[in-house]
């Protein structure tokens, strides 16, 4: 039975509702002994008397206790058939995938913190198993993964029937996982781990990349076909990014990324190709602006080289000693430069001399 403002739960006094699922309704309530806000997640009757439905709620609840992440909701406590987390203010990423596409920038700074967030999980051995964009918040702070109530702590988990997927393409929570967002080995009825997680995060990113789902089917039989056997549509002007879900999205569990962490360094460092593509005036500009400047000063160069006056050459002055006191007359000097000849008066008579021009 749904409860109303003013019911109680031990300390927690009911606010108002928030949501439900097929895993429980969620409530902001109040905190009665610390004065604060906090969402309370409550089994249904008719899910608390199922033991495996307890079973499950119990698992989330030791799943998210061990998780310490900025990017992972907090549990602050847990009762009979009820768990008290983080209340957290914001979208889901499927109400912001609902407007269409997410921005690339944004997208990868949102898809660096759910894959950090899901690092921490796997590295505490925990699998998610139902990553999703309705379990994922957007807040002021920061990306929020919600939800751990599929987390894995059971054995090997029985094969979906075409019958429980045929409903859960129109009621969550009613296999392990949401089929557009699950891994092929889960459909074989394999055990979930972190590189089910990973599948599901290359489909989330996708979808925030290009606005539509990774795979997509109008039936059970036609969305597991799709993605049994096809690829999604390529990710126009997007390369890097399509690599990177492209190996999450591998139909092989061991061909994909080895761990989130490995994917979060992906995120963190682009290839420099999709630098040069991403951002051509910040990276390109600067350099184009040297080139002109270096061009400018080599014309000015070469304008200054070309109209300056070569310098004029020195002028020599030297004085030459002629026999007699006549004046000396007709003046010439050899090809070589090095012997003078001239005429000049000795007596009554003019005399030819020569002179080398090296003497005094």
């Amino acid at each position: 039975m749904p409860l109303s403002a003013g019911d109680k739960l031990g300390p927690y006094e009911i606010v108002s509702a928030i949501g439900a699922g097929g895993m429980g309704e969620v409530y902001k309530a109040r905190d009665t002994r610390l004065e604060r806000f906090v969402a309370v997640k409550v089994l249904p009757d008719h899910i608390a008397a199922r033991e495996d439905s307890r079973a499950r709620f119990e698992r989330e609840a030791r799943a998210v206790a061990s998780l310490n992440h900025p990017n992972i909701c907090v549990l602050h406590d847990i009762g009979p058939n009820y768990m008290v987390m983080e209340l957290i203010e914001g979208e889901t990423l499927a109400a912001r995938l609902s407007k269409g596409a997410i921005p690339v920038e944004q997208a990868v700074a949102f898809a660096i913190q759910i894959a950090d967030g899901l690092d921490r999980a796997h590295r505490a051995g925990v699998t998610h198993r139902d990553v999703k964009p309705g379990n994922i918040m957007l807040t002021r702070d920061g990306v929020k993964v919600l939800d751990f109530g599929l987390a894995k702590s059971t054995p090997k988990a029985i094969a979906p029937t075409e019958a429980t997927l045929t409903a859960a393409l129109t009621s969550e929570g009613t296999i392990l996982g949401t089929p557009q967002y699950m891994a092929p080995e889960q459909f074989g009825g394999q055990e979930a781990d972190a590189r089910s997680d990973i599948w599901a995060f290359g489909a989330v990113l996708y979808e925030m990349l290009t606005g539509r789902k990774a795979f997509e089917g109008k039936s059970y039989s036609s969305l597991v076909g799709a993605i049994l056997a096809t690829e999604p549509a390529p990710m126009k002007g997007k390369p890097w990014l399509e690599r990177l879900v492209g190996r999450c999205l591998r139909k092989e569990a061991e061909e994909r990324y080895f761990s989130m962490h490995d994917i979060v360094l992906d995120l963190r460092t682009p290839p420099q190709e999709s630098v040069g593509a991403a951002v051509p005036r910040q990276v390109q500009l600067p350099w184009v602006l040297v080139a002109g400047v270096m061009a400018l000063i080599a014309v000015g160069v070469s304008a200054l080289h070309f109209t300056q006056k070569a310098p004029a050459a020195p002028s020599m002055r030297f004085q030459i000693q002629t026999p007699g006191s006549a004046p000396t007359q007709f003046l010439s000097l050899s090809p070589d430069g090095r012997m003078l000849a001239f005429l000049a008066n000795s007596g009554d008579n003019d005399q030819l001399w020569i002179r080398p021009m090296d003497s005094i």
